[in-house]
């Protein structure tokens, strides 16, 4: 669903200077497409073929703060092993939530599993055909509804994301800093969108933000939109978009305990479903605060490691300390489980845990 437009004021346009229009774009997407494993290209869909939603909305989710290059491998391991959704709605949440591992922001893996049940048990395994269905989904909010209902059912939603504020942002030579910007701009976006090939116009503009109106040295030369760029006519592209400043992260302190057992099984429990890491195995530890109270999982003879475990998730800074021990066969632990070492698998963890594995083992 598009939203209305209102006329902006375009700063350092010139009266004669042509408006955007989606017919260039969609020329220069024609040549220039980017080859995605999610996607279906400009021939092939002016041939007939059609998206699968499936695919599309699994990209959707997992593009989410993550780049392409590291989103790649996943959705291909992911449609490898279930190439529906149907398929997906049926595997373990353990399964999924290992094969998430690595890719971060793991609400969305919750929610992914939740959203493929209700199509597969609701929809009868099919997408609803339309935005409003579509939001009313596990875990879709309105940026994933607009991009499905485009591109997977050339439905002429708006669809903005970082790269398309950005073109926005710069087309317009809009100053206001985002993300208070974000609603004009995506009034800007939504009055260009066409009605006629509304999904391919989508990934287009995406392309353009990601390939030529990049965040640093836009390639402007090559923009089928610079002779209707305001910001390319006022020499502004390296300001915008703006960003108002960001806070500074706190940092947080816990501690870890990585427990091995002679027999080399590990010791790992499974997080709370909320929170972060929801789901995810992980070694057991203390809560995350300013002065974290110790909380050993077993009983045993713990040594600290000199190095801390340290990650960055989106509102702070976080700093593990490591306790490590090698306890008997017949100590049992009060909290979590042993995991054999043949099925102990380091890859599963979240990258936090990982990153601790990996220090534990070298010291």
């Amino acid at each position: 669903m598009r939203a209305p437009a209102r006329n902006h004021k375009i700063k350092g346009m010139s009266a004669l200077r042509d408006a955007p229009r989606a017919a260039e774009l969609l020329e220069w997407y024609d040549r220039h497409a980017r080859d995605l494993p999610w996607r279906i290209g400009p021939r092939a869909r002016a041939a007939g073929l059609r998206p699968d939603p499936y695919r599309v909305w699994l990209s959707e989710i997992m593009l989410q703060q993550t780049t392409v290059p590291a989103v790649k491998p996943y959705f291909e391991a992911f449609t490898a092993r279930w190439p529906t959704v149907v398929d997906l709605a049926a595997a373990e949440d353990a399964d999924v939530m290992a094969a998430w591992a690595g890719l971060g922001y793991y609400a969305r893996a919750r929610n992914l599993l939740k959203c493929a049940r209700v199509v597969a048990e609701e929809h009868g395994g099919v997408f609803p055909a339309s935005h409003e269905g579509l939001l009313a989904l596990p875990g879709v909010g309105p940026y994933t509804a607009g991009a499905v209902a485009a591109i997977a059912f050339d439905i002429p939603a708006t669809v903005v994301d970082g790269n398309v504020e950005r073109v926005m942002a710069r087309v317009h030579d809009e100053h206001t800093p985002l993300p208070q910007a974000k609603p004009v701009l995506t009034e800007m976006a939504a009055a260009l969108t066409p009605d006629a090939r509304p999904g391919d116009y989508a990934q287009a503009v995406m392309d353009l933000g990601a390939t030529i109106c990049t965040p640093r040295n836009p390639a402007c030369g090559l923009c089928p939109w610079r002779g209707a760029c305001a910001a390319w006519e006022a020499g502004t592209m390296a300001e915008l978009p703006k960003k108002a400043p960001k806070k500074r992260k706190p940092v947080r302190h816990g501690i870890a305990y990585l427990a091995r057992r002679v027999d080399g099984a590990w010791l790992l429990e499974r997080r709370p479903d909320k929170g972060l890491l929801g789901g995810m195995l992980g070694w057991p530890g203390s809560d995350w605060g300013d002065d974290p109270q110790e909380a050993p999982p077993i009983r045993a003879e713990w040594k600290t490691i000199e190095a801390e475990a340290r990650h960055t998730f989106t509102h702070f800074h976080l700093r593990l300390t490591l306790r490590t021990a090698l306890v008997p066969m017949d100590r049992a632990p009060c909290r979590g489980d042993f995991i054999e070492s043949s099925d102990f698998r380091p890859g599963d963890l979240p990258t936090v845990m990982r990153k601790a594995f990996d220090l534990a083992r070298g010291g």
